[in-house]
């Protein structure tokens, strides 16, 4: 089983490096346009010279928040929890809904109450009054 495992190695290097390429915008490949890097990757793939081309050469890296460190970036960024209780927009949203449903209720019981009638008419043998 471990004799397997170089070739498992470079073929997931390979298969990284192949979907790198293809979902890289083109405005962040350098050197070579995006074709020629997706052929390097392909032909010379078997040998790493390819891939590895690829991850060194062939796409623009930056850290995230235009230069600084990733810790800082996120000690920078920190998203604001906010409870659904305490979001004003949420809240309202509930209470659009609210009016909604209590809306759709008075309307299924005024239906029900004009059929309750149409029936109470029927078997009491009274015509039904047109609505």
């Amino acid at each position: 089983m471990l004799r397997y495992l170089p070739f498992l190695l470079v073929l997931a290097l390979w298969i990284y490096a192949f979907i790198d390429c293809l979902n890289t915008p083109e405005e962040q490949v350098r050197g070579l346009p995006k074709v020629i890097w997706v052929i390097i990757i392909l032909l010379f793939g078997e040998v790493l010279v390819g891939p590895i081309a690829w991850l060194v050469a062939g796409k623009v890296r930056t850290a995230p928040g235009g230069g600084s460190t990733p810790s800082e970036w996120h000690r920078n960024h920190r998203t604001e929890f906010v409870a659904p209780d305490d979001n004003p927009e949420f809240l309202k949203s509930l209470k659009e809904e609210s009016k909604k449903d209590e809306a759709l209720l008075k309307d299924w019981e005024a239906d029900l109450r004009r059929r309750e009638e149409e029936l109470r008419r029927k078997e009491n043998g009274e015509e039904p009054k047109d609505s």
